[in-house]
């Protein structure tokens, strides 16, 4: 596999410019430049890769995510102590014991693979709130048709349709009111506010956009603030951009537990929210560490799950039993883009660390080292050569659109986006 840019009589520059301002006039993917210092996030190249490779990583994900929604079931119906050794907030255990469709971990998800000398392994499950959404299912067809290659990716967004329609129907079966969808994110967050706005165009469903700050409670009801009248209007479904174990400790400036309310009325049934609560579980890195050890002690799983464990996964487990063995890395169990990720050698000298602040006073998961490939990508300040992390989307429980990101060694908030195309 190798990044290619097509031959073409202009530069870099010209190309990146002919294919990026026509989408972000269109104002559906408007941050392919970081923040105010505009960084480079979107590359004007498509690596290329076997079709061999996409059915590969569609069947890894189809495998391990039937894994991940069996185990998840189990954890549902556990002891709290389960549920606090996997980390998981005190304040979600009611939330994530509703049982809304258990054949399912999530119903938008993303597996996180390398591409090893041993071939695939799968690094972490997003199950909760994945982003690279519009990415993979709008903007990778736009630069694959730029290049003339074919799409690995094409028409997918279909399987997004299908997947909130399944999901509201779901709720409607259980008796839940569905008349009033909203869509929502943190209202400052450019990248998460145009997924969120891309999922309701794609969704089909008769919703509704609304910021996370209009949301409220009001007679114990989950409501839109409407600020020019007295007038509230209730939520019967959330589809929600914002991970429950922030939720689980938002308050308004009156220090009012508002998330732990929310979560009470999901709880109660109150209001559905999209992903549902249960695929809260499949996100904490510490499931892997059980799925794990579940694996080594051959029990539960079925011979050919543990076929898929021992190919697809990684050996993660809660304390560090790496050191003096095998490089390995720490990991928080709800850390986000690389977020207080270290690596260490197998001596348990450090090797390098995430910058950011965040994530680091949360539980850690140890998980063996592997090795990501190497690819040189062209850029605006010319070429980098990094790693390259795969992404690949569990939709309503079947494998789907894949997407694919360039960082140093710990693939961060910063990593560049690689649009992905089908060797002819």
């Amino acid at each position: 596999m190798t990044s290619i840019l097509e031959v073409k009589k202009v530069s870099y520059k010209e190309i990146r410019s002919q294919i990026y301002d026509s989408l972000r006039e269109e104002n559906i993917f408007t941050w392919d430049f970081y923040g105010e210092n505009r960084d480079e996030y979107a590359l004007a190249t498509v690596h290329l890769v076997s079709d061999s490779f996409i059915k590969e990583i569609s069947y890894a994900t189809a495998q391990l995510g039937q894994i991940f929604g069996r185990t998840a079931s189990v954890v549902q119906k556990g002891l709290n102590r389960l549920l606090n050794e996997l980390g998981l907030p005190k304040e979600t255990w009611r939330s994530i014991r509703l049982e809304i469709d258990p054949h399912l971990p999530t119903v938008i998800g993303r597996f996180d693979f390398a591409n090893t000398p041993q071939g695939l392994k799968m690094i972490e499950f997003n199950s909760d709130t994945p982003t690279a959404v519009v990415e993979a299912f709008y903007v990778n067809e736009q630069v694959c048709s730029y290049f003339s290659v074919e799409n690995p990716n094409k028409n997918m967004f279909l399987d997004l349709r299908k997947a909130f329609h399944h999901v509201v129907q779901t709720y409607q079966s259980q008796g839940y009111k569905t008349e009033n969808i909203y869509f929502t994110a943190v209202d400052w967050h450019k990248e998460d506010v145009g997924t969120t706005k891309y999922l309701l165009q794609q969704s089909g469903l008769p919703a509704k956009y609304a910021p996370l700050s209009s949301l409220m409670v009001w007679k114990d009801q989950l409501v839109i603030e409407n600020p020019e009248s007295d007038q509230h209007t209730p939520v019967d479904i959330l589809y929600r951009l914002y991970p429950l174990e922030m939720l689980a400790t938002t308050a308004d400036r009156d220090g009012y537990p508002t998330g732990a309310h929310i979560l009470k009325l999901i709880a109660e049934r109150k209001v559905g929210v999209i992903n549902p609560p249960a695929a809260f579980i499949s996100q904490t890195k510490a499931l892997q560490a059980l799925i794990w050890n579940i694996h080594e002690q051959r029990i539960f799983f079925t011979e050919e799950e543990h076929e898929i464990i021992e190919k697809y996964m990684i050996p993660t487990h809660f304390d560090n039993q790496f050191c003096g063995k095998s490089p390995y890395v720490q990991k928080p169990i709800f850390g986000r883009e690389g977020g207080a990720v270290s690596l260490f050698d197998q001596n348990g000298q450090l090797l390098v660390k995430d910058q950011a602040k965040y994530y680091w006073e949360q539980p850690m998961i140890y998980q063996e080292m592997v090795e990501l490939e190497t690819v040189t990508v062209p850029t605006l300040a010319g070429d980098f050569t990094g790693r390259l992390l795969w992404g690949s989307f569990l939709i309503d429980g079947q494998s789907s659109a894949v997407v694919a990101r360039v960082d140093k060694e710990i693939t961060g908030d910063n990593a560049f986006y690689l649009p992905v195309g089908i060797k002819g």
